[in-house]
């Protein structure tokens, strides 16, 4: 059994008070769970509202481990990889349904995902591709909300998940998710700039999706599969963007940048925790929203910044056309930090940045958040098997680790109006309870070489552009 939760320190005494207002200013349903209350008791009645420790699905994430995967392999390698998600998300609603003993749960599960993987390693194998050995990956366990330990009713902010055969489920997140920013540190380092540092910016007016598109789709890691990330994304730039789009459909596609690019900016969308259902953006009814766990209105950015810089060691050269990135990880709340890249920060505050907390703002402040792209690319590939060898992150003295060479570094900055008193969490997949370490942003570079040869003349020459 998980002992009691210790005495808390005054910091988290002020996070706890900032979020009973979120949940009064949310009007409770969608918020607090039933019977909760603004403020917190004691004795007999704070014995009777603990809860038990939200449980999770914990599987090896196949994606990360693959090393070669075929041109001709890639849309049904992706179709396997959305099998295996929604073999998780079954196995979490079953985990929760009072109905399944936890043993059976994973047993069936280990089951699905050993024939998926099979039709994985066959798909590669068929496409001449070297499959390495995949089958050990199909055991999953069951794990605990380790951030949360046993909370009370009061301080639960999960979002209701559309029933399950008539079991409802929380699916995050929990106070614990939650910080007062004005108590965090300044803890934004930048490395000292060289001799031959690129200092250029070059600015990209995309818009805020006032167009509406939305989809539930991953077309870099599940090509080919309608509802491949089971929660929506929120896109600019290029708005042919789904599924089912090439690097042809891409090219012809219209844009919503004012300079003509064609680049696909994507992420997933933030959600006010109102309790309703938006259906834009979902499948045959909600798939990818409410009915994976993702409930709340769609908030839309009040301003978003696509920032292209240069790297303090060096200069920088082109990007390949079609070149595509993911920066930080959907999965992170069970694979672990080493794909994080989540930033969360408020207008005011951008000198202190926080990977595995959403930010409690002040008035008049607004929730940013910010994905700074990997800025090495590995001057052959537009994409590798599992969409992040081909890049890498600067090294801690902002140079290229060997074999690679610096690009402009991409940087989506993303500011909303939360309203105040309001909670948010971002969309995820069920089983990841909607933590704010799984935040992630997507890229696909479309520009013309007429116009990345201005990305880089313009940050190789220490301008500000746009």
């Amino acid at each position: 059994m998980r002992k009691q939760a210790h005495k808390r320190s005054r910091k988290t005494t002020r996070t706890v008070a900032a979020l009973a207002a979120l949940a009064l200013g949310a009007g409770g349903t969608a918020l607090v769970a039933t019977n909760a209350s603004a403020g917190f008791s004691s004795g007999e009645q704070e014995r009777e509202q603990v809860r038990p420790v939200a449980q999770t699905i914990d599987c090896p994430d196949v994606s990360l481990a693959l090393r070669d995967v075929p041109q001709e392999a890639k849309v049904p390698v992706g179709q396997g990889l959305a099998e295996l998600d929604a073999q998780v998300a079954t196995a979490y609603e079953r985990l929760h349904s009072g109905r399944w003993a936890t043993s059976s749960v994973l047993s069936e599960l280990a089951g699905d995902r050993t024939g998926s993987i099979e039709e994985i390693t066959s798909s590669i194998r068929t496409a001449g591709g070297s499959p390495q050995e995949l089958e050990q990956l199909n055991r999953c366990e069951v794990r605990e909300d380790d951030s949360a330990g046993q909370v009370r009713d009061g301080e639960v902010l999960g979002q209701r998940m559309e029933p399950w055969e008539g079991v409802e489920k929380f699916g995050g997140p929990v106070v614990e998710d939650f910080v007062d920013i004005t108590v965090v540190q300044p803890n934004v380092r930048q490395p000292a700039l060289g001799r031959n540092a690129s200092t250029g910016t070059f600015i990209n007016e995309c818009g805020t999706n006032e167009e509406e598109h939305f989809n539930s789709d991953n077309v870099i890691v599940n090509p080919g599969v309608s509802n491949g990330a089971h929660h929506v994304h929120d896109y600019v730039g290029n708005l042919a963007t789904d599924a089912f789009t090439g690097d042809r459909d891409l090219a012809r596609a219209r844009t919503t940048c004012q300079n003509g690019d064609q680049s696909s900016h994507y992420w997933p969308v933030l959600r006010q925790l109102d309790g309703r259902k938006d259906f834009r953006g979902t499948e045959n009814g909600g798939a990818g929203g409410h009915l994976d766990g993702n409930l709340g209105t769609i908030l839309q950015p009040a301003d978003v910044d696509l920032i292209f810089r240069g790297s303090p060691v060096s200069q920088v050269t082109e990007m390949p056309r079609f070149l595509r990135i993911i920066t930080g990880d959907a999965k992170a709340f069970t694979n672990g930090l080493d794909n994080a890249n989540a930033s969360w920060s408020c207008t005011g505050f951008e000198d202190r940045q926080l990977t595995d907390k959403y930010p409690i703002c002040p008035q008049g402040s607004q929730v940013v958040r910010t994905f700074e792209f990997q800025s090495c690319w590995d001057g052959r590939n537009t994409d590798s098997a599992n969409h992040r060898d081909h890049v890498a992150f600067a090294q801690r003295d902002g140079s290229c680790p060997r074999g690679f060479t610096a690009i402009p570094q991409l940087v989506q900055r993303i500011v909303y109006d939360v309203p105040q008193g309001m909670a948010f969490a971002v969309d995820s997949f069920p089983e990841q309870l909607h933590k704010p370490v799984t935040d992630h942003g997507d890229f696909i570079n479309v520009m013309d070489e007429n116009l990345m040869r201005q990305v880089v003349e313009c940050v190789n020459e220490g301008r500000s552009c746009r």
